[in-house]
């Protein structure tokens, strides 16, 4: 029955063998025990086991999707103790069971299972029966192995390929075909008309092989054989000699040389294969060194065997790259690889074009004249046909203007003139060592006048910056095309290019960079004038601005707001801000969005609420989003425009009419006001005294100033002091009217405060106006209070009599007016008081015989009561001295006394003077306190 497989049934090594599983039921247990030990048999050789059943056939070798039977026999031993039949086995596929339909019993010893497509199985196949219906037992099992016969190997071809210069190797492909999943060897078999040479094995691949052993000039029968456990194949047989699939090795050494013409270039180099072997035609590529595309000289050109080949019409000065192949000149075989690369250069020429030109119109300082910048490119190298030297511009003028061509040699590539305005032709030739270029010319015209182009646009397109434009007519010659980057922090520096006056767009040429905003200006170029330029802007790609604007108030009210915001510059844009949007809210509240057009600076935000804080935020966007700026707040007013004016205003109305009530108030009781604030003082200017004296009552009208004191007059006031003991030396006819101006002023006392009342008088002494009983009664000092009124005549008069005025001043009496009888003759050693009493006198009395008191008395009629009473009428103003004054300011009246003495011309000057007696005892060595006073014309001064 041949080898059994490496699956058996149940089996065991000894007699005891190995219990089955039992069950719940004692008859299942007995049965399943009985069968366990019918169908295990101990085998006698070495203890091997013995199935009780097999499968033929035995691990079959199967082609994929072929028919295959399998058989399960059972041995008739187990039929005789396991009461077991063939309808019992089950087929399974490694766990899966295969459907019964595909079963068939045979006999009650053997069952088969058909597989229509063997694709469907796997290993292992297994044979197991249901004992007693009850328990499945492993009887038998097999491995099936699957695969493919080999297919004819296809595209069997070969190659020599030269390893030296003189090894090669013969190297032969082709195609295995499908995969068979089995072991396939491939062989590769050759012969000779009369000889098999030994075959080819692949070594790790099954689609080619090596041999080393070639032989050139002979017919030589090349196949393939495969072959596997289910079959072999043939692939087609090839005949060919091998030198006629010879892959030769690349020329070497190779040599490139400039030769006297600037357009060519020598070449040169070795072939590694003998003629005698072999001729060779070749493949001559090459290129700009700084060009990816190759240039190849024509096929026909190096055909033949050759070590040197002349490329020509090159471009002069420029540096080429080389290489070349090479294979069998009958074209059978193979190209080389080609060869490493060489460069050269050409010899330099004159350039072939003149530089592109171009101007810039600047400002000009005189109005009859313009600042011109002409710019020009540099030469491509393949136009420069060597290194430019220098350049020469002419410039040439236009009638009307007489200007003669100016020519300049300049190395850079600008040149700034100042020309007067008119219309100029300007060239420029560049020039290296071998001559100069043709002349580029550019119209200078005195204005644009010509046509501009329309509906200029700019967007990116294919990675670049696309440029368009509608032509304002045929008749255009070139089209300037400038553009420069917008940026706050950089100056637009300008870069242009030319384009034929047929085309309307062009991608920008040069480094156009990502979110940066490009200016871009269209210039139309005519036969004779140009046309002004047309600019827009672009961006080649746009992002998200860098920042969002900073927002501030302007003016807040109660319930709206005025926003202010800066816009953003153009390096901080990063694209067209297509609108912004305002983003406020309360501490607590909803956000609020407002957009706003990008051409506004100034937003106002209405329906707010009062004396509320407010936070609020801007965005600026673009095509690519949008960014937020900083967070600002404010707070709203609490009142609203002209409520506080509501308030304010009428607060203010009634406080002025509270003023205007006052004032007005006061002006009506201006009388009592000032009685109390400010009493009336008696003015010495509007005194009648001047006409009174008590011999003269006769009354005169002193309404006028000027009348009462001319030119030159003054009113000088003494106050003296004298005890009440010194009345012996004066007469009771002297003293009376003395007592008649005490009543007086005792009667006046209501209507004017008098000199006496000032505060430098701080004296504790009891005025005249204290009674008369009072002063007899105490027994006290007391004062009477006398001026005396010195003064020219009045109206150029000579008065022939004194004349008395009235003076409240409570100052004392001088000790030389007490004691006359003391210093009669005013010597050296009178007191200080007769001093000051005699420098109120004029120089003429220093020489009088007697005192003051007794001229006094010689010349003072007696006083009637009439005249008193005109005297009490009389006001008199006059200043008084300081009362602790220094030397010098006790002289000043006493000088201006003397002066208006001596500028008297006419009239006789009389010197009044009064007297107070005072009836205390007073100590005589006590000095007394004195207060002169003075009355100048137009004024006085209360003391």
């Amino acid at each position: 029955m041949g080898e059994r497989g490496p699956y058996r049934g149940w089996a065991v090594t000894d007699a005891a063998g190995t219990i089955c599983k039992m069950s719940s039921q004692w008859s299942w247990v007995m049965n399943a025990l009985y069968i366990f030990l019918s169908i295990c048999s101990l085998g006698v050789s070495g203890g091997l086991v013995q199935s009780c059943g097999y499968i033929i056939p035995e691990s079959p070798l199967l082609t994929l999707g072929s028919n295959f039977t399998a058989l399960c026999i059972l041995n008739e031993s187990c039929l005789d103790f396991g009461n077991i039949h063939a309808n019992q086995i089950i087929w399974k596929i490694k766990s899966s069971v295969v459907p019964k339909e595909q079963y068939r019993v045979i006999n009650r010893t053997v069952s088969s299972v058909t597989f229509s497509d063997t694709s469907t199985l796997a290993t292992p196949l297994t044979c197991n029966v249901l004992a007693d219906g009850q328990i499945e037992q492993n009887i038998y099992g097999i491995a099936v192995t699957l695969g493919l016969p080999p297919e004819k190997p296809e595209n069997l071809s070969c190659v020599v390929r030269q390893m030296s210069k003189n090894t090669f190797i013969m190297t032969c492909t082709w195609n295995p075909g499908r995969d068979t999943f089995l072991a396939t060897d491939f062989r590769l078999k050759s012969q000779w008309p009369k000889e098999t040479l030994p075959d080819c094995e692949p070594q790790g691949v099954n689609n080619s092989c090596e041999i080393s052993n070639v032989q050139f000039f002979v017919n030589l029968e090349v196949w393939v054989e495969a072959k596997n456990a289910l079959g072999k194949a043939e692939s087609e047989h090839i005949n060919f000699d091998p030198v006629d699939i010879v892959k030769p090795l690349p020329p070497r050494n190779l040599i490139v040389s400039s030769g006297e013409l600037p357009t060519v270039l020598k070449l040169s180099w070795e072939n590694q294969i003998s003629v005698v072997e072999m001729e060779l035609k070749f493949n001559i590529r090459y290129r700009i060194s700084d060009s990816p595309d190759w240039m190849e000289v024509p096929p026909e050109d190096t055909a033949s065997h050759r070590t040197s080949f002349t490329v020509q019409s090159l471009m002069p000065y420029t540096k080429y790259v080389f290489s070349l192949r090479c294979m069998k000149k009958d074209g059978l075989g193979s190209w080389s690889d080609w060869s490493k690369e060489k460069s050269g250069v050409t010899s330099e020429a004159k350039p072939s074009k003149g530089p592109l030109l171009w101007r810039k119109i600047g400002t000009s300082h005189s109005p009859n004249s313009r600042t011109v910048h002409l710019i020009w490119k540099e030469l491509e190298p393949s136009e420069a046909n060597g290194i430019i030297l220098k350049y020469e511009v002419a410039v040439r003028a236009r009638p009307p203007l007489l200007c003669p061509p100016e020519k300049y040699s300049v190395n850079s590539t600008n040149l700034t003139l100042n020309l007067t305005n008119g219309t100029y032709d300007v060239t420029v030739t560049a020039h290296n060592r071998i001559g100069g270029s043709p002349p580029s010319v550019l119209l200078l015209p005195a204005s644009n006048s010509k046509a501009s182009v329309k509906d200029i646009k700019a967007f990116p397109k294919d990675g670049k910056l696309w440029v368009e434009w509608m032509a304002p007519d045929k008749s255009i010659v070139k089209y300037v095309i400038e553009w420069c980057i917008v940026s706050d922090s950089l100056d637009c520096t300008i870069e242009w290019q030319q384009e034929l006056g047929t085309s309307q767009g062009t991608f920008l040429k040069g480094d156009i960079k990502p979110f940066k905003c490009y200016l871009i200006s269209v210039y139309p170029l005519y036969t004779n004038g140009q046309g002004n330029g047309q600019s827009t802007k672009a961006y080649l790609q746009q992002s998200m601005p860098a920042k969002g604007p900073t927002v501030q108030t302007k003016k807040v009210g109660k319930a709206e707001a005025v926003l202010v915001w800066k816009p953003l510059s153009v390096d901080e844009q990063n694209g067209f801000i297509k609108y912004y949007t305002i983003l406020y809210r309360t501490i607590n509240g909803n956000e609020t969005a407002v957009n706003v057009d990008p051409s506004k600076t100034e937003y106002t935000l209405s329906s707010l609420s009062s004396d509320t804080l407010y936070m609020v935020k801007m965005e600026a966007h673009t095509d690519e989003g949008g960014t937020s700026g900083p967070v600002f707040t404010f707070t709203t007013q609490k009142f609203g425009k002209g409520e506080i004016e509501a308030i304010v205003v009428p607060v203010c109305l009634a406080f002025l009419l509270s003023i205007l009530l006052g004032v007005l108030f006061c002006f009506n009781k201006r009388d009592l006001i000032k009685k109390h604030i400010w009493p009336n003082v008696p003015d010495p200017s509007k005194s009648n005294i001047a006409q009174w004296s008590p011999q003269t009552p006769t009354k005169h009208n002193f309404s006028s100033k000027d009348q009462m004191y001319p030119e030159g007059s003054f009113t000088d006031v003494s106050v003296v002091e004298i005890e009440a003991d010194d009345k012996k030396s004066f007469s009771e006819q002297d003293l009376k009217p003395f007592n008649l101006l005490k009543k007086e002023k005792n009667t006046s006392e209501g209507h004017s405060s008098g000199i006496g009342g000032s505060s430098c008088m701080s004296s504790p002494r009891q005025s005249v106006s204290d009674s008369d009983e009072s002063e007899s009664a105490q027994n006290t000092s007391s004062t009477v209070q006398y001026s005396t009124v010195v003064l020219n005549g009045y109206r150029d008069q000579i008065p022939s009599v004194q004349v008395f005025s009235r003076s409240e001043s409570t100052q004392p009496l001088l000790d030389s007016e007490e004691k006359p009888e003391d210093n009669p003759g005013g010597g050296e050693n009178a007191t200080p008081r007769q001093q000051y009493f005699k420098q109120n006198s004029s120089q003429d009395e220093t020489n009088t015989d007697g005192s003051y008191f007794e001229r006094a008395k010689q010349v003072t009629p007696p006083v009637n009561e009439e005249d008193l009473v005109g005297l009490t009428q009389l006001q008199i103003s006059g200043h008084r001295s300081q009362l602790c004054g220094s030397g010098p300011e006790k002289n000043k009246p006493e000088s201006a006394l003397a002066d208006a003495l001596r500028s008297s011309t006419e009239g006789q000057i009389l010197r009044l003077e009064t007297m107070g007696i005072n009836t205390a005892t007073v100590d005589e060595e006590i000095p007394k306190s004195y207060m002169p006073q003075t009355v100048r014309q137009g004024g006085y001064m209360p003391q």
